[in-house]
Order: C-alpha cells, then structure tokens, then sequence
C-alpha cells in the first residue's frame, strides 16, 4: 500500500521551525553575531543504551524528518512572535536584524540517515547531519523529536511482533500521548511490524493498513448478545470478528458459534472472536476448543487486553493458539520506557571555504557521555549467510584500519576483526542542500515494516531475546578509537586506557 501525500506538516498545521528549545536560537544569534553562522559543522545523532533492556532498536522517524526539512522557515507569525520576546535582564530578548536573516533563511544542509526498519545499535551514528552550523543547531531539537519517539515505537512493536509470531494490531490512540503522538506512534508501529492499526487518520496520511470491528458498547446497546452479534454479522459478514467478553465469557463463546454456523449455511464465515479480559491463556484454549468441536476450526482468536511482548509470550508459552493479537496502551506510549535518550552532538567543524574537517569531542564528567569525533558513517558486516557479523563506526575522510578491526567504545579489550567480510555503509541521503531527497519508497511505512523484518531475520536469536540479550558487536574503527583516545587525554589532561 503506497503512502498518501498528507501530513501535519505539508497541510501548515505545524510550525517545524519554532518546534524547538529556546537556547537553539539564543545560540543561532551567538553564532551569527560572532561570524560564526556560515562556518561548517557536522553533527550526529544516536543513543547510549537500547531500549527496553533489549538487544537492539528500530530506526523511524527519518519520513517525518524529510517532512521538517521541506517545510522549514521562520513564517512572519513566528518572526513577531520572536520580536516579542523579552531578555529576563530587560529588553528584547533577539536583535532585530538577526530576525530578518532568519526570516529569510532558507536550509543549505546535506541529511544522512539510516533507513527506516533498519536494525540499529547504541553508539552509532543514526543521522548526520553536515552543513552551516547555525542551521544544524536550529535543527536539533525538532530532528531528536522525529527520532527519539518513532525509534522507540517501532522498537516496542518489533519486540511485540516477535513474541506475538501472528499479525499485530495496534489500537492504542486513545491512550496515546496526544493526537500528533498517536500519529506517528501509528506509523512507527508498522515499520516496527504490526499489520495494522485502528487509527483511521493515520491509516490515511500514511498509507497504513487500518483494522477493527466492534466494541462491548455494540453489544450493550442490544437487548441481549446474540441479537447484537447477528446484526452484526449481517452487517458486516466479510469483517466478523465477535467480542464475546462483554457479559459471560463462555456464553459469549457459545453464542459466538451459534452465529458462525448460521453464517456457515448462508455461504459467509466467521472470521474470529476477541476475548479481552480474563484469564487469556486459559480462555483461548478453551475456546478453541469450542470452535473445534462446533467443526469451526477456520474461526480465529483474537486476544486483547494491556498486552504487551511479555505477556504475549507468556500466553503463547502456555499453548494458546492466537491468530492475532490486539495491542494498544502498552505499545503506543512505550509504557515501559517513556523515551529513548537519543542525542545530537557536534563532532566537526571546518572553516568557510576549507576542504579539511577538524574533528570536535565532548569529553564531560562521565565516561559514558564521551561523544565520537569526526565525520562518521557505519559500516555493517555480514557472514556469508547474510547474518550480521558487527557494525564498524568510522570516520569517511580517514583511512580503514587494514584489518577492520573494531573496538568497544566503552570497553578496549573488546575487538573483533572483520576484515574480508562484505558490508554495507547505513547512512543514506536523506536530504541534499536543504531538500528532502527520499523515495516514495523510503517514505513508506509498509516497505520499512519489511526492511524490519530482513533486519531481524538476520540478528541472531540470542541477540533478540528478552531476558539478559547477547550485545550486538559495535565498535570504532581503530584509528578512530586512537584518534578518540588522545583527544581525551589532550582535553582532559587524564591518561585514556591503552591510548
């Protein structure tokens, strides 16, 4: 299903430019009042940690970037909106010719950015982005907004979709956060792997395949349950799925199939029931059974209630034959983990008119926080199978170490050498002298929602487990991680193990 051309942004209904932190255009002034604003700068976004204790992340968002990109500019509204903001020392907080430029400032930046339903890992660079650095600034915290939610959607729905083994609907708009989050919480549940969602807006702007039958206030608005599921399946005797909870579980089970069969001698069919409360493990066994012995056997189960990817693999553990599972708050807010903790920091500059980059690191209080200096890509290995084999991240304007070896950022001693294996760079052009440049395809949800599962196919098993995961190899190229380590110690002034 191709994805329609409507969204937020593209109707003027979001202002990408003023989607950002305050200090982003305090310090866009500073660098334009210090001649700074034209100098170049390149800047990477990733994260520390995978999501949810788990073994790897989902890149999304990068749709809805291309969109910010395209549709970023200070409108006229925004610049009087700027104008009257005042200093807390008093006075007007931004220079009025500094309003202007932006007013007319149009983007110049080049977009990097792995492909959406790509498999991704802590420390590696997710999006760069290169070009005048008062521009990347501005571009930060709207950029981290795309990212850091849609990755950790499509996340939780791949973990979902891998213990559900069996369509995934996600239903989870009216306990999202907000309408706009529960958008793009849609999406991003399909590129994650759901087959669908309830969400009919979002089904529309994005080409989602949308799904979804009735509720218990069907039922109740009838003067008993088999009248309201007859109505039903008279009405919609292609799209009959019966919730059989509302009153009696077994009742509603018995009156489910007593409509199956009608359905059956009309030439229609069941297509399933949904039990939503209750015992679902013991429940789905016993109404297959049911089914079974009522020779309804090509009538499914569906199961819903606060699902989540532990819950559903529990219920699968225990026997239950599910042909489909509804989820929806415990995957649309991410319940588990309110965010991912992505970031965006710089790690180059160079001077107008330079062809040579000067490498920036961030070195902070932390060892963690430690940022990654130059201009960076990621190489990923495969075996000859297709399995992954690691992820190298490396600098582009400097030479590979002949063996490809890759280190540990956080831990020296771990390295690993790939040379000889094939691999892929992850970063794709995404935008190119501040326009979009994306496919359709790479605009689309569904085509991500493959890539994720090629990605996880080929993750092995013990890196997707849920209980203590196997960590995936990623590492610095070993001239960068050199290069790294005597930064921090030039910085700091503090010796770096086997600098």
């Amino acid at each position: 299903m191709e994805p329609m051309q409507q969204n937020p942004s593209r109707s003027g209904s979001l202002a990408y430019a003023l989607l950002t932190d305050l200090y982003q255009i305090t310090m866009a002034q500073g660098y334009w009042e210090n001649g700074k604003a034209d100098e170049e700068a390149c800047f990477h976004m990733f994260f520390r940690d995978n999501p949810f204790k788990g073994g790897f992340a989902i890149a999304c968002g990068a749709a809805q970037l291309a969109e910010m990109i395209d549709g970023f500019s200070f409108s006229d509204d925004d610049i009087a909106y700027l104008a009257s903001l005042d200093a807390p020392g008093g006075g007007a907080l931004f220079d009025r010719d500094f309003l202007s430029y932006l007013r007319s400032m149009r983007l110049s930046v080049d977009v990097d950015a792995a492909r959406e339903g790509t498999v991704v890992f802590p420390m590696e660079p997710i999006v760069r982005v290169t070009g005048p650095i008062l521009q990347c600034q501005l571009l930060e915290t709207a950029l981290l907004c795309c990212m850091n939610f849609q990755t950790l959607i499509a996340t939780k729905a791949a973990r979902v979709c891998l213990a559900a083994q069996a369509p995934v609907a996600e239903f989870g708009l009216r306990r999202a956060q907000g309408a706009g989050g529960s958008l793009w919480a849609s999406r991003a549940a399909v590129v994650g792997g759901c087959a669908s969602t309830s969400n009919v807006m979002a089904g529309k702007m994005f080409g989602l395949p949308v799904s979804g039958t009735h509720a218990h206030s069907w039922v109740m608005a009838f003067d008993d349950e088999l009248e309201a599921f007859r109505a039903y399946a008279k009405s919609f005797p292609t799209n009959c799925v019966l919730l059989v909870d509302t009153y009696d579980v077994k009742r509603g089970i018995d009156n489910a199939i007593t409509v199956g069969l009608e359905m059956r001698a009309r030439g229609e069919r069941l297509a399933g029931i949904r039990i939503d409360s209750g015992d679902l493990a013991w429940l789905a066994r016993y109404a297959r059974e049911r089914l079974d012995r009522a020779g309804l056997s090509d009538c499914g189960i569906v199961l819903s209630n606060d699902l989540d990817e532990y819950t559903i693999k529990s219920i699968r553990e225990q026997g239950a034959q599910v042909m489909s599972w509804g989820v929806g708050t415990k995957l649309a807010t991410a319940y588990d983990q309110p965010s991912l903790g992505g970031v965006y920091k710089l790690s180059a500059t160079r001077a107008c008119g330079s062809s040579a980059w000067e490498a920036r690191l961030k070195v902070s209080e932390q060892s963690s926080k430690l940022t990654l200096p130059g201009v960076l890509d990621v190489r990923r290995y495969r075996f000859a199978d297709g399995r992954l084999a690691g992820d190298m991240v490396f600098d582009v304007s400097e030479p590979v170490d002949e063996r490809e070896t890759i280190i540990d950022p956080a831990d020296a001693l771990r390295r690993k050498e790939l040379g000889g294996l094939p691999y892929e760079t992850l970063l794709r052009p995404l935008a190119r002298c501040g326009v979009s440049v994306l496919s359709d395809e790479d605009r689309c949800a569904v085509a991500a929602r493959d890539r994720t599962a090629a990605g996880l196919a080929h993750l092995d098993e013990s890196q997707k487990r849920f209980l203590n995961p196997h960590s995936y190899p990623v590492g610095l190229e070993a001239g960068l991680w050199h290069r790294r380590a005597a930064m921090a110690t030039a910085l700091r002034g503090v010796r770096t193990p086997l600098a």
